[in-house]
């Protein structure tokens, strides 16, 4: 696809064939998404390709032919940064042909990535590619655990002690709880019911004092005839139960022995991008689950964004009536975004939860100890909800009804401002001056108020976004500029910061408190008020690393959402086939495993770019005082949707990185940063790694292979080298299995199981190895060459 031109240049070639069997007008354009933008003038001649809006572009053939069957189109243009993945390339190609008819394309086929300078961003990335010989090189240091060596409870409990004798369950087992847990008791017995039946122990449920700090902590007795499950409340009797189900072989045998368990941070928590591409309810409800195994207890749900308005208001039908449909359609419909496609209907960009809905959400969630914090991103990343109520502002306003037409109106329809968003839209901020937008935010407000009252859930906090304003915003609107002269500010911080507070102001008079991200703290000069902020942007060597110390410091509360350790939606690997993003780094299962989230410095990884952060630089960033270690509520996974447009993708980009944040958001502080000693250091972190590596190896992936959850995480690819004719093979996860052929065939869970180095005979060409898990599903295979010379 890509020749590297300049450090931030790349070239690409389109190749297009028209394989209708019949002309296409002249006139036609083809539409199709990319997250590079392309340069003005550098398309080959003949040919013009424009800049839509956000990553939608257009390519036309401006003279008056037809496009001939069997035509191909040599397309070739050059690109801001560079194609290093399948992610970086063009996608969700439409036609449009003269008389406006539409044809969705699909995604291209892209040519892989193989040439050494298309796996390189520039000079400067000295990170090498995830190839087959490096993983082989990064799992060298693991080894496979015996059983007793690895930790039977995921994340790690205070104290743990087992005995040789067993305790057995089944489907008829007896629960004894009190009305206040019967919502455990219900899940208890779900869990039970695929059980064999016949005699087993006792279970009895009770609130009571436990020998933990928190709300969250239990105490798990299992004897031979009863097991005790004892929380300090009710979510602490769930938290046991988890445990409980994690002890439980599928006949029903555990072992004896006690469990003392609390959370080392209260605050342990996923977020959901449903805005760049809709995700079902009963995606949402299979990430509860998955969450509520690992003890998470927070589901932040960002349900609006440019691309897209997830939850329907009744008050203003146009935020879903417009905002939640994308497509080619003619009319208010938001375009396509992120190969979401051209027909509405099917678009991977459409859909909206109505009431009903929505509740059922919010009850599944309450039911598993998991709150739902909702977010509606402003004043940026808010283009759907401005177009919605243009929209609306419009229908009235030619009904007559002008004072009406303005009620909810979010844009100043004299702005003037120029401005390009990260995502390049140049279209997508409230105008924040204006009354209306406050009436807006109420009314927002009070109606999801409402569906939880509804849902019987309460609601504690409302997440408003605030984050990557572009720059230029605001500047060119009359509203803006004269209110910053009516109150004497001199700056556009200052007009956001207003706005904040007002935001706050409204949330208040609900009874709610207010979040954002980090964004929404910094705009204050000298410092703000106390509110939960949540830090994304410390990509190491970005000079923001410690911005999330700061702003505790300050006197914040802060949930660590760290992009270069929890940002789920990056690539696992600098591995082509690999998807997602990688602007923050590459973001492997160990990344988040061990992050240390009150001393992050002190185990800082080197730059996107492979390259070390300079030590004067590591030495001059804040660490926390004692009073801001106390601010530091938690840690929270981000999976942002632009590259997930399915429940797999989902699934595999959330999966098995969710496991390791549970691990480091719940587990006891390992102790990690209080080793002086570096080489020590990293000893005592390899071999943390390499346990918790052999438990999702060896237990944790095969209990997300069960029914009924049966989840999609990543399988990851093998490690592979060949010496002569002879192959050695391993695995990031020790335990799980590796299947290979030798005569060309996709391996499969019937081929041989590589347990030992294989000499592979003098008619095998290529050697494909492949890891799989309990169901038979498999990683991406590799293909080992084979010397022929051997």
């Amino acid at each position: 696809m890509s020749n590297l031109v300049a450090d931030d240049v790349f070239a690409a070639r389109l190749t297009l064939t028209n394989v209708s069997g019949a002309p296409i007008a002249a006139g036609w354009t083809v539409y199709f998404n990319a997250c590079r933008r392309v340069l003005t003038g550098s398309v080959s001649a003949g040919f013009h390709l424009e800049h839509v809006n956000g990553d939608l572009f257009a390519l036309r053939r401006p003279d008056d032919k037809a496009w001939q069957p069997g035509e191909v189109l040599d397309v070739r243009y050059e690109a801001q940064f560079w194609a290093i993945s399948m992610t970086d390339a063009p996608l969700g190609f439409y036609l449009v042909e003269a008389d406006g008819c539409t044809v969705d394309l699909g995604d291209a086929d892209v040519t892989p990535f193989a040439r050494p300078e298309q796996l390189q961003r520039h000079a400067r990335d000295v990170l090498p590619p995830a190839d087959a010989a490096w993983r082989w090189r990064e799992n060298g240091g693991l080894r496979l655990l015996p059983d007793e060596d690895v930790g039977r409870i995921t994340p790690t409990p205070v104290s743990a002690r087992f005995t040789d004798a067993r305790c057995r369950l089944s489907a008829s087992s007896e629960i004894m709880a009190g009305a206040a847990l019967a919502g455990e008791a219900a899940l208890l017995r779900a869990l039970l019911a695929d059980l064999p039946d016949g005699d087993g122990a006792r279970i009895l449920l009770e609130i009571g004092a436990v020998a933990a700090d928190g709300p969250e902590a239990y105490h798990l007795d299992i004897g031979p005839d009863t097991i005790l499950v004892r929380g300090a409340g009710a979510h602490g009797v769930f938290n046991g139960i988890q445990t409980l189900a994690q002890l439980l072989d599928a006949d029903g045998s555990l072992p004896c022995g006690r469990v003392l368990d609390a959370p080392r941070f209260g605050y342990r928590g996923m977020m959901l991008d449903v805005a760049r591409h809709f995700a079902s309810v009963a995606t949402v409800k299979r990430l509860l689950d998955c969450m509520a195994r690992y003890k998470l207890n927070r589901l932040h749900l960002h349900l609006t964004d440019d691309e897209g308005w997830r939850l329907r208001i009744d008050a203003l039908p146009e935020l879903t009536e417009i905002g939640s449909k994308r497509g080619a359609a003619c009319g208010h419909t938001l375009p396509p975004s992120f190969g979401s496609g051209a027909d509405v209907d099917t678009s991977s960009g459409t859909g909206y939860y109505d009431a009903e809905e929505f509740i059922g959400i919010l009850r599944y969630a309450h039911a598993r100890h998991i709150e739902v914090i909702p977010e509606f991103n402003m004043p940026g990343h808010a283009r759907a909800a401005v177009l919605a109520m243009r929209a609306r502002h419009d229908r009235l306003r030619a009904q007559g009804d002008i004072d009406e037409a303005e009620r909810y109106l979010l844009s100043d329809p004299y702005d003037a401002s120029v401005y390009e968003s990260v995502q390049l839209w140049r279209d997508n901020v409230i105008c924040i001056a204006m009354p209306s937008v406050d009436r807006f935010i109420d009314t927002v407000v009070a109606h999801v108020a409402a569906l939880y009252r509804e849902a019987g859930v309460p609601l504690k906090t409302i997440h408003t976004g605030g984050d990557e304003v572009p720059l230029g915003a605001w500047e060119g609107s009359p509203r803006c500029q004269a209110l910053m002269r009516e109150r004497g500010w001199m700056h556009i911080g200052q007009l956001q910061a207003d706005f904040v507070d007002r935001c706050r102001a409204i949330l208040a008079r609900h009874g709610l408190a207010f979040a954002g991200w980090e964004e929404t703290a910094l705009v204050y000069e000298d410092g703000g008020p106390g509110f939960q902020v949540y830090a994304w942007n410390n990509a190491w060597g970005s000079g923001k690393e410690d911005v999330a110390y700061r702003l505790a410091n300050a006197g914040y509360d802060v949930v660590l959402a760290n992009a270069a350790n929890l940002y789920f939606d990056l690539a696992y690997a600098k591995d082509p086939q690999e998807p997602g993003y990688y602007w923050a780094g590459f973001v492997e299962t160990r990344h988040a495993f061990g992050f240390c989230p009150l001393d992050m410095i002190v185990s800082a990884a080197t730059d996107p770019m492979g390259q070390s952060v300079p030590a004067e630089r590591l030495a001059a960033m804040a660490r926390l005082t004692p009073e801001g270690r106390r601010r530091v509520n938690g840690l929270q996974g981000q999976l942002w949707g632009e590259n997930a447009r399915t429940r797999d993708r989902i699934e595999y980009l959330a999966a098995p990185r969710l496991v390791a944040l549970a691990e480091r958001a719940w587990a006891p502080d390992p102790g990690w940063c209080a080793i002086e000693d570096a080489d020590a250091r990293t000893r005592a972190m390899d071999d943390a790694w390499n346990e918790f590596a052999n438990r999702l190896g060896q237990r944790e992936l095969a209990r997300l292979d069960r029914a009924p959850l049966a989840y999609g995480y990543r399988l990851p690819p093998p490690g592979a080298v060949a010496v002569g004719r002879t192959v050695h093979a391993n695995v990031a996860l020790p335990g799980l299995a590796l299947h290979y052929t030798l005569d060309g065939s996709e391996p499969d869970a019937a081929s041989p199981r590589y347990t030992e180095p294989v000499e592979a005979g003098q008619g095998a060409a290529v050697f494909k190895v492949a890891t799989f898990d309990t169901r038979g599903r498999k990683s991406a295979t590799v293909v080992i060459a084979l010397d022929s010379h051997g």
